[in-house]
């Protein structure tokens, strides 16, 4: 595991090449046991150059990056730990304009690997409802229409017209789900809810309709923002909505701007790293190594 690393000389310090970088990776990655990522045989065989493998049932050869994010890289495993220690620890974020810059790649090259390091903090499994007190509310992502081009104006003033919608249910004192939604219409809303928390939970949300309908599965109330209420004793999404200012600083102060086809993307990165706020640097960047599994291809990406 890697220790408290508190900058990104000291991470040159400890991977200062990129076998103690293969090592890393190889401990976490096979923490439960060794597996070939071909047919998951469990006989591998071991090379003297310490880098390549033979699974001894379907026979094939293979690195530890076989099967990860990491797949067919050119860049150096060092690279991507920097950038793995990038973006696990600055909180809103980085630029691949700044890492080009700062590991020294090209930007497109710089763009892949983020969104790579992206498709790994999605979760690729179950998770447990949320319960207890749970917050719910959506935001709008994007340009005002009056600063579009008339082209690419919608029409409307109201209801986030031209915008994404992404909705957020966070778990008070505890988890965030955060993502990219169609539309804010009354049954996309409640699937979502009902999806994600435990039937009986308090749950918290603004005055909009699409909430409603919600009180026959959960303990329902809602605070009139345009009436001027925020708080009523334990009723108010004061949680949710300070993880949509942090979500709207990271793009539009580092990323400037993000297209709806990859929104989610961005986030399920901040959501990542919001749900790991307590963890230290070297604890955030084992939890992002063990995320890595499965690939994805530039031409899927932009497809």
């Amino acid at each position: 595991m890697i220790p408290e690393v508190g900058s990104l000389f000291e991470l040159a310090e400890l991977f200062p090449d990129e076998q103690s970088c293969r090592d890393h990776l190889r401990s976490i990655r096979w923490r439960d046991g060794e597996s070939c990522p071909h047919c998951g045989g469990n006989k591998i065989y071991h090379f003297s150059d310490r880098e390549t493998f033979k699974c001894g049932n379907c026979k094939k050869r293979f690195s530890i990056k076989v099967g990860t994010i990491f797949e067919d890289t050119k860049l150096p495993l060092r690279k991507w730990f920097m950038a793995i220690w990038l973006i696990t620890n600055h909180p809103k974020g980085i630029a691949s304009t700044t890492l080009a810059k700062d590991v020294d790649i090209t930007q497109k090259s710089a763009w892949f690997v983020l969104q790579r390091l992206r498709y790994a903090t999605v979760t690729k499994s179950f998770n447990a409802p949320l319960k207890g007190t749970v917050e719910a509310d959506t935001t709008y992502i994007g340009g005002k229409e009056k600063n579009k081009h008339s082209k690419d104006r919608k029409g409307g003033t109201q209801g986030g017209a031209g915008k994404d919608v992404v909705l957020g249910i966070l778990e008070r004192d505890g988890e965030l789900r955060a993502g990219h939604v169609e539309d804010t219409k009354g049954p996309t809303m409640r699937e979502a809810i009902r999806e994600n928390v435990e039937p009986g939970s308090a749950l918290m949300t603004d005055e909009d309709r699409s909430f409603k309908g919600l009180g026959k599965d959960y303990r329902h109330q809602a605070v009139n923002h345009s009436a001027g209420e925020y708080v009523r004793e334990q009723a108010h999404t004061n949680g949710i909505e300070s993880v949509w200012a942090l979500l709207k600083r990271q793009i539009v102060g580092v990323h400037h701007w993000v297209s709806s086809k990859h929104l989610d993307r961005y986030v399920q990165e901040m959501s990542w790293r919001f749900n790991r706020r307590d963890m230290r640097a070297g604890a955030r960047m084992n939890d992002m190594f063990a995320c890595v599994e499965g690939r994805l291809r530039y031409r899927e990406l932009i497809a």
